[in-house]
């Protein structure tokens, strides 16, 4: 097992370790096994209670959020870039050859910089709605891409909070992360411990449920009568199937994005940042 080690000291005054590791199976680097490998990070994950963040900016944003870090990994090459990562925590920061990360990760890393967070417990459903005003409802969306997309529509148009169906994909699974360029950090969010009655709790804080769907019947959601203090809650649904027969039921409206050329539906990320920007409050216009 090769490393070698050398205290280096952040701007904040804390000493930081710089651990050079040669070797991919050493067990400190445990937490970055095979990140390409859904299965295997799943339990992992769940395990430890962690989640991986790619990327100085990404990094920055979960420390912001208030996730501690557990450690850092970087690709020898490109230490100098991130050098300043050490900033912001104290945790070890561990140093390897391009190769043996590729090794390690399965992937080769591009943004030069990885992080093992410590997950936060999740609020109640009741806290996320607290103080909102627009809200998305994800049902049943298991790609985790999606997932990442959703969030970042709903940081980046107005919306204050995300409330996931039991079934949806982790947003703090680190493709999740990456694709919401960090907004799942930023936005809070929750998960119904109730499919079937969970969208009750929502409608009886004083939501109402708008349910996405290609429906040529539903209401063109640019039609709406929707204020900024009004509260809505956006339903979507997974690609392909969209929202379930019972979600569609429950809503209090079914809303679509009207469509040309014989074209019925969009995908979910192109979907979610339509919908977003017409229903979303003040700050996104």
């Amino acid at each position: 097992m090769g490393t070698t080690g050398r205290p280096c000291s952040s701007n904040n005054g804390t000493v930081v370790a710089q651990v050079s590791i040669w070797d991919a199976s050493d067990p400190r680097l445990s937490d970055y096994l095979r990140l390409t490998d859904v299965h295997l990070r799943r339990s992992l994950e769940a395990a430890n209670g962690l989640f991986i963040a790619e990327g100085a900016k990404v990094i920055r944003r979960a420390v912001a959020a208030g996730y501690p870090v557990r450690s850092f990994l970087v690709a020898a090459d490109k230490l100098a870039t991130v050098a300043d990562l050490t900033e912001v925590s104290d945790a070890p920061l561990y140093v390897l050859p391009a190769a043996t990360v590729e090794q390690l990760t399965g992937y080769r890393v591009h943004r030069g910089a990885l992080a093992s967070m410590q997950r936060l417990p999740l609020p109640p459903v009741t806290a996320v709605l607290a103080g909102a005003r627009r809200i998305v409802i994800l049902e049943d969306i298991v790609d985790h891409a999606n997932v990442g997309a959703v969030f970042r529509c709903a940081a980046a148009l107005g919306f204050h909070g995300v409330v996931l169906a039991p079934r949806c994909a982790d947003p703090l699974y680190r493709r999740a992360v990456k694709v919401s360029m960090g907004a799942v950090l930023a936005v809070p969010y929750s998960r119904l411990s109730d499919w079937r009655g969970g969208l009750a709790e929502v409608r009886a804080a004083g939501f109402r449920l708008l349910a996405l769907t290609p429906d040529p019947a539903a209401t063109p959601i640019g039609a709406l009568a929707a204020g900024p203090d009004d509260k809505i809650a956006l339903l979507i649904g997974a690609e392909g199937d969209g929202l379930s027969d019972r979600w569609l039921a429950a809503a209090d409206q079914p809303v679509r994005i009207p469509m040309s050329r014989g074209i019925d539906s969009l995908n979910v990320a192109s979907a979610a940042a339509i919908a977003c920007y017409l229903l979303g409050g003040p700050t996104s216009r």
